[in-house]
């Protein structure tokens, strides 16, 4: 089975376009508003408090890109004659369960252990058809791999890819469920303004590395774990990113956010803000275009609250 990684899909770059002022704070109103009067190709709205620390906010940018692990790349010789327009995985491969799932990170910089996690557990299902459906946990990846980085102060993306292939991850879903081996430890928060869950705080320490299972779980902490056979970045080249997630399914991408991307609420992400928060890692669904501008499909791992119900889309060839 091949599973690999997408690194910086989408790079920061200096192009001709209205910024927003330096006065003007992210998760101000006058922000949402700046942009909303751009009629630029995407929505804002108040996705986090405006009394939210931006400290706590710059914490779930969790990519930690001095570690610098590097992964063989690998070209596609052959492209596919059929490579659409436009593709959803979650239509393609519709039968599968983690394909659906937006995950919440909650009080922790885990985002490079979700990206990875999620995508491995898409194409453990593409790769078999559907026969195994499992969630990868991200808590056992998040705490055990000791080369990825710093827990919940951030990790390499590459480096737990590499962790997969050597060491394997075992199961485990979403905070409070039965789902495999290691569920998250961390419950879902309200990164949002208003809604049903409790505030989000300010972000947690990485829990320890435990080598079992949950009290129940009908396999040994060894038994559980499953490893990729490869591992393997893409170059940032359109056709080859389209021809893998064609081909084998969802990828780990990670990009520079900008302070006006906290406000995203729907259509075509292109950035209007200089003022870098961090390194996110993300899942990479497909692609497609809309009202002319071209996009990326991608999912957060911020719940369902934020954004388009925890989706979005971010311009596609711009190196946004």
């Amino acid at each position: 089975m091949k599973l690999l990684l997408v690194c910086a899909l989408f790079v920061a770059a200096v192009q001709s376009r209205r910024l927003h002022p330096p006065h003007v704070q992210p998760l101000s109103d006058e922000m949402i508003d700046f942009i909303n009067r751009l009629n630029t190709t995407w929505k804002a709205g108040r996705n986090f408090d405006r009394n939210t620390p931006l400290s706590f906010i710059k914490g779930l940018m969790g990519v930690r890109r001095e570690i610098n692990y590097r992964l063989p790349m690998y070209h596609h010789e052959e492209i596919p004659n059929d490579l659409p327009e436009s593709f959803d995985a979650r239509e393609k491969w519709s039968y599968c369960n983690s394909i659906h799932l937006i995950r919440d990170q909650s009080t922790c910089g885990s985002c490079w252990a979700f990206g990875a996690t999620e995508a491995m557990s898409d194409r453990i299902c593409i790769h078999t058809k559907g026969r195994v459906q499992v969630n990868i946990s991200a808590e056992d990846l998040l705490t055990c791999c000791d080369t990825c980085g710093a827990g919940c102060n951030g990790g390499d993306p590459a480096a737990a890819w590499e962790f997969y292939k050597t060491e394997g991850i075992v199961t485990g879903g979403l905070y409070g469920t039965d789902d495999g081996c290691q569920p998250y430890y961390f419950p879902p928060c309200e990164h949002h303004t208003v809604g049903p869950l409790p505030n989000c705080t300010e972000t947690k320490p990485t829990p320890k590395c435990v080598l079992q299972c949950r009290k129940g779980y009908e396999k040994s902490y060894s038994e559980d774990k499953h490893y990729a056979k490869e591992v393997y970045s893409i170059t940032g080249d359109e056709t080859q990113i389209k021809t893998e997630i064609f081909k084998n399914g969802p990828v780990e991408a990670d990009f520079t956010v900008y302070a006006d991307f906290v406000q995203y609420k729907s259509g075509v992400y292109q950035r209007h803000s200089d003022e870098v928060l961090g390194g996110h890692a993300i899942r990479v669904l497909g692609w497609g275009t809309e009202n002319g501008v071209p996009y990326w499909l991608v999912a957060n791992s911020w719940n369902e609250d934020w954004g388009d119900k925890g989706y979005f889309k971010i311009r596609r060839g711009n190196d946004e």
